[in-house]
Order: C-alpha cells, then structure tokens, then sequence
C-alpha cells in the first residue's frame, strides 16, 4: 500500500501547532500504516515586525484585549498542557516576530531531505530556548545545528515563493486556523486533536 500522504498546515509561533506535532506523532507510532507527511506554510501574523521588542504576555493581552495577569494564566495553561505532551514551554523567553523567513528555512531543509530536523528545531528554539524567531543570523544557527547552510537562501528571496503558494492553497481550502491536518487531499482535521482522534482520521483515509 502507498503512503498516506498527510499535509499539515502550521505556524511555528503556534503554541498549539507544537502540541498537535506531538499528537501527531504519537498518532503515527499507534498507526498500522506509512505516513508521508508534508509542512506547509501558515503564517497566523504576516505583518508582524522580525523581532518584537515586548513579551509574549504582553503581545497576547494586547491581541485579545486580556489583562496581563490573564494572559500569564492562559500561558499558564499552554504550558501545563504542553508538558503533557513532553514539550517544555518558556514563553517568558519567547521572543516573537516576523515567522516568514523561519517558514523559508523550513522549505530549504526539506529541499535538503532534513524537513523534519527543522520544524523540531525551530519550534524548540522558539518555545523552549527563547531564539528570536524573526532574527535571520539566530536561523541561519539553527539551520547549521542540523547540517544545513542557510545563509545564501536565507539573505536571498530563495524559497519565498513556496511560503506564498502554501498559504495561497490554505486559502483555497479554506483553512483559516492552524495545525490543520489534510489526509489524502480528501480529509481534514483541524486543531491540535487527542492523538486517538487523529488516529481514527488516519484509519479513515485509508479505507
């Protein structure tokens, strides 16, 4: 049987996209079948400037028209609900901004074979290490920790044109919130769903 082909649609600023990569992948373990999986582009703020010069709590209260103190609580809960998933959160060193050329990196490694290497590893360095997600010279880093020279790609327009066509197809799908799983091009799963559900979306698919 051919693999299952899955496209998920991610920002990787989403705090739930990293808990629905997990989700995923324990889906994928519990799953009597192969998995193609393809990330796709999905940038939930475009206009964001490369780097945000205050916190995330601040950046979230102002966005939903929270108090601080509510937003430290919904951070709260994210992280709690992370760690269950064996994902550490620290959105106190989150350091937000700008995730177009991180998407552009992400295209560029998977051009390279290594598209796996650089969602774990972006999303890790945004989430959990407090890496500038925006800051080119902080991705061109990463991109060398697993193998990858970035920097002509990165200080070029390379790749910029698959970013746009990932979220042009979002658009045409009508995907409208991240992680969105599509299976097969004929299901989709929106939502960082329980493991068990995503299973059943997978089964499903193949039958």
């Amino acid at each position: 049987m051919a693999p299952l082909n899955v496209e998920i649609w991610s920002d990787v600023v989403c705090p739930w996209c990293y808990i629905g990569k997990r989700r995923f992948e324990a889906a994928v373990e519990r799953f009597d079948g192969d998995v193609d999986v393809t990330w796709r582009s999905f940038e939930l703020d475009p206009g964001a400037p490369p780097v945000r010069e205050h916190t995330a709590t601040e950046h979230l209260a102002a966005k939903y028209g929270m108090s601080r103190e509510q937003a430290e609580t919904s951070h709260a809960q994210m992280t709690e609900l992370a760690a269950q998933e064996g994902l550490e959160y620290h959105f106190e060193r989150a350091r937000g901004g700008n995730s177009f050329d991180a998407h552009r990196l992400v295209h560029l490694a998977t051009a390279n074979g290594l598209q796996d290497e650089a969602m774990e590893r972006v999303m890790r360095g945004y989430f959990t290490e407090g890496v500038a997600i925006g800051d080119r010279e902080a991705l061109i880093d990463l991109g060398a920790e697993f193998g990858l020279d970035a920097r002509e790609a990165l200080e070029s327009d390379a790749y910029a044109d698959a970013v746009r066509e990932d979220e042009s197809l979002a658009h045409r799908i009508g995907i409208q919130g991240v992680p969105f799983f599509v299976l097969d091009r004929r299901y989709g799963v929106s939502g960082a769903q329980p493991a068990e559900l995503l299973v059943q979306a997978l089964e499903k698919a193949c039958a």
